[in-house]
């Protein structure tokens, strides 16, 4: 009996064996060990071998069929590569099983070791793959999990208007008033919890109750949205300070690092009302002259001119867009690559689009289906004289 099995083993003989009768296992194997007698020596004597351990168990399997026999034998061989292959080739010397014929076939010479090798690389891959994926998380990580767990802990709803808004408004003496819930939520990412949100440019009652009590600064995104904003709220409640965000950027995307420099930067209302009065005088002796004259004709009044060119200047770099309605009030401001959804949602009440870019003919198709009268930008790839939407852009002003 042999001392070793094909787990143990370096090399598995793989052989095929085709009998011209019907013959059984100890038959095969008196026949290996038979046949293969003094053949290669004394140090290769396979009942020796298997003796001492260095052949293992000889498997055998056979199936009968038509009164032939048929079927393979597995040699487990823990000897070095050479004196295996030769083993291998003694089988292939048996003619004769029992009183059959034979012919005896080495079909392969396994290498365990690689088997083994293969299977530990395969193996190792996907252990590096479980740890990988289930590794603790450096601190960094961890920090920003936790982060992002509080904002969610901590945003809260505020007064009858149910308003998004940190922890802290009721305990403030001092509040802070954003546009929307997105704003909130970077404020508190960033420590500042006494902050509410408008939840639009109209004003709700809670904020003009809190108005009346509260210091209020007022942190609007650093476009003309934020512009109307602030002029809404001066006319609707006792607001104190203003803070815009750096220009072109809004609130809920600022860094750390600009919305602590925008805050310390606050203004006091008093100066702001002294510049809105100053920029109402500027515009109405604006008015007063002689009508901007683009360099072509158009159905724009002038004072829709003057709005559109403002606009045009303002969204320079931006690749924004503004949607205005029939009296040029600023419907939304997006980014170029949701102007598309934002017109499918609003479909209808649209006057103009000014964007920081240029018209071609998907844009025209979609103003063509909102019904937007006037479309202004940089320039223009499409050909006015192939749709009823108006074309402007910067060289017709």
């Amino acid at each position: 009996m042999g001392k070793i099995s094909p787990v143990s083993a370096k090399y598995i003989v793989h052989t095929q064996i085709q009998i011209d009768g019907i013959v059984d296992r100890p038959d095969v194997i008196g026949a290996i060990f038979g046949q293969t007698e003094g053949l290669l020596g004394a140090e290769l004597e396979l009942r020796e071998l298997q003796r001492n351990g260095r052949i293992g168990r000889i498997e055998v399997k056979l199936d009968t069929k038509s009164g032939k026999s048929s079927g393979y034998i597995i040699i487990p061989s823990s000897l070095d590569k050479v004196e295996t292959v030769i083993i291998g080739a003694a089988l292939e010397t048996i003619q004769r099983i029992g009183p059959c014929n034979a012919k005896v076939k080495v079909e392969t010479i396994e290498d365990v070791r690689i088997s083994k090798r293969s299977y530990v690389i395969e193996r190792a891959k996907e252990l590096l793959k479980n740890l990988t994926e289930n590794v603790l998380p450096d601190s960094q990580e961890i920090t920003e999990e936790v982060t992002a767990s509080v904002r969610v802990m901590e945003i809260t709803e505020y007064g009858k208007d149910r308003l998004p808004a940190g922890p802290g408004i009721e305990e403030a003496e001092e509040i802070i008033i954003v546009e929307g819930r997105a704003d909130v939520l970077n404020l508190l990412k960033n420590g500042i919890k006494n902050v509410i949100a408008m939840n639009g440019t109209s004003v709700p009652e809670t904020i003009k109750e809190l108005s009346r009590r509260k210091t209020i600064t007022v942190f609007v995104d650093g476009d003309r949205g934020g512009d109307l904003i602030i002029r809404e709220l001066l006319d609707s409640a006792e607001i104190d300070f203003v803070v815009k965000a750096p220009d072109g950027k809004e609130v809920e995307e600022i860094t750390k690092k600009e919305l602590l420099k925008a805050l310390r930067g606050k203004i006091a209302i008093e100066q702001i009302r002294m510049e809105i009065m100053t920029k109402a005088e500027s515009d109405s002796e604006r008015l007063k002259q002689p009508p901007l004259v683009v360099k072509r004709r158009t159905t724009a009044t002038a004072q829709e001119l003057a709005t559109f060119k403002q606009m045009l200047d303002d969204l320079l770099g931006t690749r924004g867009a503004y949607i205005l309605d029939r009296d040029s009030n600023v419907l939304g401001k997006v980014p170029m690559s949701e102007l598309a959804v934002t017109l499918r949602s609003l479909n209808s009440g649209i006057n103009a689009i000014v964007i920081d870019g240029f018209v071609d003919r998907e844009l025209v198709g979609m103003a063509e289906k909102a019904r937007v009268k006037f479309l202004i930008a940089n320039e223009s790839k499409a050909r006015q004289q192939d749709t009823k939407v108006e074309i402007l852009t910067r060289k017709d002003f």
